[in-house]
């Protein structure tokens, strides 16, 4: 699942709200649904619609060539980290196309997928493939070739590289040779979704995928709970109506925010309660289709308790096994037992 982003305001679908509890909460249900295609969105066949015609059309085929090689001598040699589109065209950045243009050497986490994004725009590059299963190995070419004086550009599938996506041990390796990383800036899902969410918070925790199952999950669940932030995250479409369960379960009555399939033709947002989650993702089987990003509210800060929790597990976890433990203490420091859970897990470890 490649859940990333970056639209641009555009007009098409009026939100509809339902009207929620009294006071000040915003619980209840907001949608805006693309009813048409988007200009210059992906459809779900995968085809591309470009109002006006493609940049390539657009662009004399010589006048193209002299600007690439041009790029090429101004190109300093480093590591191009160059964020592209998740379905709408339109998204490119005149500076990542420069980049892609200009590289010596466009490494890419698919190369089928990223030809197609610079046949599309007329660019001629040469592809080498960088992905989570070579990555290390292809860090120590691309090393190699920043040394010997040429540009790289890396790109994910689609979006900003890095970002639950490969390109984090690349730009590692770049680094620690004392070769020069330049990030070239773009879509991104993370920032898209929140941009739309309206959720308020005095920051944001990103979780990326959280593990499929088992104790891993329930202890990455605990530490965000413990936390008063608001939690992006993303998800595949089949897990997504577990993963909405288990939040609910973890963090109890919050708002979380649904967004699928964002800057592409069937673009669905929509805010909801955590405890009627699923069933609003379940209401329609369209809903689980796609690509998602979960935006959940903070909570809150609470005053600290006047017994020190810490010390309080510590004594605790020194005579009882962990979820006594953790009961005990819940009792003697009022705080809440999630918080509780993960401070003994840190404890034990």
């Amino acid at each position: 699942m490649r859940a990333r982003g970056g639209c641009g305001a555009r007009g098409g679908g009026v939100p509809a709200r339902l009207p929620g509890a009294g006071g000040a909460s915003v619980i209840g249900f907001t949608m805006v649904v693309r009813a048409s295609p988007v200009a210059g969105s992906m459809s779900g066949a995968g085809k591309v619609m470009l109002a006006g015609g493609s940049a390539a059309e657009a662009v004399n085929a010589s006048v193209a060539r002299q600007r690439r090689i041009a790029l090429k001598r101004d190109m300093e040699p480093g590591l191009y980290v160059v964020a592209t589109p998740i379905g709408n065209l339109g998204d490119v950045t005149q500076r990542s196309l420069e980049t892609l243009a200009g590289a010596d050497i466009v490494a890419a986490e698919d190369t089928r997928v990223t030809r197609g994004l610079l046949t599309h725009f007329g660019i001629r590059a040469r592809l080498v493939a960088v992905h989570a299963h070579n990555e290390r190995g292809g860090a120590a070419k691309v090393v190699a070739w920043i040394a010997e004086g040429k540009s790289v550009a890396f790109v994910s599938d689609a979006g900003t590289p890095a970002v639950s996506d490969p390109g984090a041990a690349l730009v590692a390796a770049v680094r620690a040779a004392g070769l020069p990383v330049i990030p070239i800036p773009g879509p991104s899902a993370l920032t898209t979704a929140l941009s739309a969410s309206g959720i308020e918070s005095a920051g944001v925790v990103f979780a990326g995928f959280l593990p499929a199952r088992g104790a891993d999950r329930r202890e990455r669940l605990a530490a965000l709970a413990a936390g008063p932030w608001a939690i992006a995250l993303f998800e595949a479409p089949h897990r997504v109506a577990q993963t909405l369960t288990d939040l609910h379960a973890a963090l109890g009555d919050r708002d979380v925010v649904i967004a699928r399939e964002l800057t592409k033709k069937f673009e669905t947002i929509a805010r909801v309660p955590l405890a009627g989650a699923k069933a609003w993702i379940e209401a329609d089987p369209d809903r689980t289709r796609g690509e998602f990003v979960l935006v959940v509210e903070g909570r809150a800060a609470e005053p600290a308790s006047a017994v020190d929790p810490r010390a309080v597990l510590e004594t605790l976890l020194a005579e009882l096994p962990l979820k006594q433990a953790v009961a005990l203490a819940v009792k003697l420091t009022g705080a809440k037992r999630n918080e509780l859970y993960a401070l003994a897990l840190e404890l034990k470890k």
